[in-house]
C-alpha cells in the first residue's frame, strides 16, 4: 500500500491505500441526485485518459490529432490535461482545503470545471481536485505532476485469484429500491455494448435467454438491421462450465483490482464485463419463488419478500456506450460508424 504526497512540501494528502483498476461507471453521469463516492475506501486507480481543463472542441482538433489521442469518432471536446490522474475517495484525503475560487459547479456541489480545487494545506499548492455535484460519482483527482507515491510500512493487498472472486463472489444487483435499475449494471453493459458490436463485425448476435438478454438483446436488436442471428454469445469464465456449443463471441469478467479481461480458451472473442454484474449474470439463482407450506425445504427459497421488479425497460447509458466506442479502432469501419453517429444525434432514442 502507498500514501500520496505534496512534491513540493512532502505533507502526507492520503490514508494508506491500494491500487485497483478504474470503474468502469467513473465516466458516467447519471440522473439527478448526489451519488456515493466512486472508489471503495483504501483503494485508488489511474486514470490513463487526460482529464480536466483545458479543453478543446472537436473543430479544433481534427480527426488526425485525435487519432494521435486514441480517439476515433467525433467527440465534443477532448482534455487536454495531464493523463495519469489519481482517483481515490474524497474520505481517503489527508490535509487539504479548498481554493474558494475554483469551487464552482453546475448544482449541489464541486464539478471541477476550474481545474485542481483542494490545496495542500501545509505549502498551499494545488494538488487535487474534487468531484461531488449532481450526478457525478464522488471523487478526487490527485494531479499526477503535483503529487508523489511513497510507500507505507502496511502490507500490500495481494492480487485475488479468479477462483477466490468467484467463492467470495461481490455481485451488485441490477434492481435498486424502490425498482429501478442499476446505474452500475447501466453503465457495464453500456461499455460492454460497444465491445459486443466491435466483436459481431457487423453480423447479428443472439445472447442467452434470461436476464442476460434483457441487458443486451433489446439493444442489439435496435441497433442491428432485421435478420436471423448468425453469431452466438455465451458467458465465460472461472468456475463456469463449457457451452454445448462453441460460442463465436464471449461475455468475460473484467478482474476489479488488475483491469484484465480473463482469457478463454478456443477462438471466440473475449468481450470484457466488469465483474460484479458478470457474477450476478453467470451465477445467481433466478429460479421463480413458489410458496410452501409448514417450514421452508433446503435449498427452497421463501416468496417473502417479493423480489423486486423494474418499472421500465433496461437501457444501456449511452454515454458510457458512446465513450467506449470513440476509443476502439472499429468504429473506423463505416456500418459501425454508422451506429455511432445515430446514437451519438439521439442519444435517448430507444434502445438508451
Amino acid at each position: 500500500m502507498v500514501v500520496f504526497a505534496c512534491a513540493r512540501c512532502g505533507a502526507v494528502l492520503t490514508a494508506a491505500v491500494s491500487r485497483i483498476a478504474l470503474p468502469v461507471h467513473a465516466r458516467q453521469t447519471y440522473g439527478h441526485e448526489l451519488l456515493p463516492a466512486l472508489m471503495e475506501p483504501g483503494t485508488y486507480a489511474v486514470d490513463p485518459e487526460p482529464s480536466g481543463p483545458p479543453w478543446r472542441l472537436w473543430s479544433e482538433i481534427g480527426a488526425d490529432e485525435a487519432e494521435a489521442r486514441s480517439v476515433f469518432a467525433p467527440v465534443s471536446a477532448l482534455s487536454f490535461g495531464a493523463p495519469g490522474a489519481i482517483v481515490l475517495a474524497p474520505g481517503d484525503t489527508r490535509g487539504t482545503v479548498l481554493i474558494p475560487e475554483r469551487c464552482d459547479g453546475y448544482c449541489m456541489g464541486l464539478d471541477g470545471r476550474d481545474g485542481p480545487n483542494l490545496a495542500c494545506a501545509q505549502c498551499g499548492q494545488a494538488v487535487a481536485t474534487r468531484i461531488d455535484d449532481c450526478s457525478y460519482w464522488q471523487t478526487v483527482r490527485l494531479a499526477p505532476d503535483a503529487v508523489r507515491r511513497l510507500p507505507t510500512d502496511a502490507p500490500a493487498r495481494r492480487t485475488v485469484a479468479w477462483e477466490t472472486l468467484v467463492e467470495e463472489r461481490q455481485e451488485t444487483p441490477p434492481i435498486e429500491p424502490p425498482g429501478v435499475w442499476s446505474p452500475r449494471w447501466e453503465a457495464a453493459a453500456g461499455a460492454a455494448l460497444a465491445h459486443l458490436l466491435a466483436a459481431s463485425a457487423g453480423t447479428p448476435v443472439a445472447v442467452p435467454d434470461g436476464l442476460a438478454a434483457n441487458t443486451f438483446g433489446r439493444a442489439l436488436d435496435a441497433l442491428f438491421p432485421p435478420g436471423p442471428p448468425a453469431k452466438r454469445v455465451a458467458l465465460a469464465g472461472p468456475a463456469l462450465p463449457a457451452p454445448d456449443l462453441a460460442p463465436d463471441i464471449v461475455l468475460v469478467p473484467r478482474h476489479p483490482q488488475t483491469g484484465r479481461a480473463w482469457q478463454p480458451s478456443g477462438t471466440a472473442v473475449a468481450v470484457p464485463l466488469a465483474a460484479d454484474v458478470w457474477m450476478y449474470l453467470a451465477f445467481h439463482n433466478e429460479r421463480s419463488l413458489v410458496p410452501v407450506t409448514g417450514g421452508t425445504p433446503e435449498g427452497v427459497l421463501r416468496d417473502d419478500p417479493l423480489p423486486m421488479h423494474p418499472w421500465r425497460l433496461f437501457r444501456p447509458d449511452s454515454g458510457v456506450f458512446l465513450h467506449t466506442l470513440a476509443r476502439l479502432p472499429a468504429v473506423r469501419q463505416p456500418w459501425l460508424r454508422g451506429i455511432y453517429d445515430r446514437v451519438k444525434a439521439q442519444p435517448y432514442a430507444r434502445p438508451f
